[in-house]
């Protein structure tokens, strides 16, 4: 039981070490509230600037992130970890358009925020936005 629970504590802080909220990765971002957003000009059902959004974690950060450039596109990460594995992990560079189903690379993306703490959706284009709000009302 007693290496049992030292095996548990050492994946808890590995896991911690890796995360992009550790200390040693982190660019003293996160996630922001709504309250926070409103404050940068950016509401819910807005665009938002690719810059300012962690395209690993699909969150806007309120303020610019860590460029990551890839094959001619500009990619962004809120951390080091987010940094490297950008490069690595090819599915962290697309997302699915929720109006189409098709998969949109990110750094091309229109970028929406949807949520009410920073979470964002990627369509291929404005028109696409357009489309599954007059289907869909759920902003």
């Amino acid at each position: 039981m007693k290496m049992l629970r030292s095996m548990l504590f050492s994946a808890l802080l590995i896991t911690l070490a890796i995360s992009c909220g550790s200390p040693e990765n982190t660019n003293n971002n996160a996630a922001l509230p709504a309250v926070t957003q409103k404050q940068f000009g950016y509401e819910k059902g807005q665009q938002v600037p690719q810059d300012m959004v962690c395209m690993v974690n699909d969150e806007f950060m309120g303020k610019k992130q860590l460029a990551v450039p890839l094959d001619g596109k500009i990619y962004y990460g809120c951390c080091e970890n987010c940094k490297e594995r950008i490069p690595k992990d090819e599915n962290v560079r697309y997302a699915i358009d929720p109006h189409t189903g098709s998969k949109v690379d990110k750094a091309k993306a229109y970028i929406v925020l949807i949520g009410n703490e920073g979470q964002v959706a990627y369509f291929e284009h404005q028109n696409n936005y357009k489309l599954f709000l007059k289907q869909n009302k759920v902003l």
